[in-house]
């Protein structure tokens, strides 16, 4: 029998982030640590209470939340609002939430999982990584416990916040350049893969059919997700990035991807924020990263909808 992953989901909820713990919370591939919250898509009170509502609604009371970092390490603060709306989480009228953020911080909790760790954390970064570069700023002795980080984040093309950069790398580069720089195994699920997964009206007829109260806020999540999307980039078929990572996690065959050199903008330009990707090892620097390149997404919807039932 496969050993579960210790995974530390950090997130920043965010419609996508919501499925994202979702799914990490049904699979019993996963051992879920604890759910970390970062400033992203909404501010930290906002994404922090989302992360709560999300868990009160599932009935998800044996994974902690831990509040993390409210704000960027150098730039100024920017949320995905146009997506994601006031709330970080709008479309679905949530009950009040029950379950509590722990006392500790998100930086403290990573810090002391990893320290207690004897064969490794899988750290899933789908918001910004503040938090996680935090972390290994602080106690550059814990890289040696991380098994891997899985990043959704930044594009070997396009990117969705400006032309160049992906919105969670664009949202804190330095973090971002700093997590791609530590000597830790790097996967990058970006825009390339995440874009595959797309939400169409054969798959939300598909969660209707499930039925369960998981699957129903699901919807109205995903209803809300869909006309953000449309209005914002003409999509009629929007991708679900974070689960992917989530996913991969679970099963290593849902993305290929290929090792390369991942560079993270910094300057000031239209390019802040930008991945450069060397797919083709041009530059003959060392490789950093795994990237994907290709998602199965009929096995990726497997994955979520098999686990979605569960509840």
């Amino acid at each position: 029998m496969k050993e579960e992953t210790k995974v530390i989901l950090d997130v920043d909820p965010g419609h996508d982030d919501a499925v994202a713990i979702l799914l990490a919370a049904a699979s019993e591939s996963l051992d879920l640590r604890g759910i970390t919250v970062v400033a992203g898509n909404q501010t930290l009170p906002k994404t922090t209470l989302n992360a709560r509502r999300i868990c009160t609604a599932a009935g998800i009371t044996d994974v902690g939340i831990y509040e993390g970092t409210g704000s960027p390490l150098v730039r100024d603060q920017v949320t995905g609002e146009f997506i994601h709306g006031g709330s970080g989480l709008d479309g679905p009228e949530f009950s009040p939430a029950y379950v509590e953020v722990r006392d500790k911080g998100a930086v403290d909790f990573m810090l002391d999982e990893l320290m207690e760790a004897d064969d490794g954390i899988t750290i899933a970064a789908v918001g910004p990584l503040t938090n996680v570069a935090l972390a290994l700023i602080r106690e550059p002795q814990v890289k040696a416990n991380v098994e891997e980080i899985v990043v959704m984040g930044g594009s070997m093309g396009i990117g969705n916040y400006t032309a160049a950069a992906e919105f969670n790398i664009f949202a804190d580069p330095e973090a971002a350049h700093l997590v791609f720089e530590t000597g830790v195994p790097v996967t990058m699920v970006g825009l390339d893969v995440t874009r595959q997964a797309e939400i169409t009206p054969a798959i939300m007829k598909r969660l209707r059919e499930i039925g369960n109260r998981v699957t129903d806020l699901t919807l109205e999540m995903l209803d809300y997700y869909r006309s953000t999307y449309k209005r914002a980039f003409d999509l009629d078929n929007p991708p679900l990035h974070d689960p992917c990572v989530v996913a991969y996690l679970i099963d290593r065959e849902v993305i290929t991807t290929k090792a390369m050199r991942v560079d993270v903008d910094l300057n000031s330009g239209i390019d802040y924020g930008r991945t450069v990707c060397d797919y083709y090892g041009r530059s003959g620097r060392e490789v950093n990263a795994k990237v994907g390149i290709e998602l199965s997404s009929e096995l990726f919807w497997e994955i979520l909808l098999s686990n979605l039932e569960k509840y």
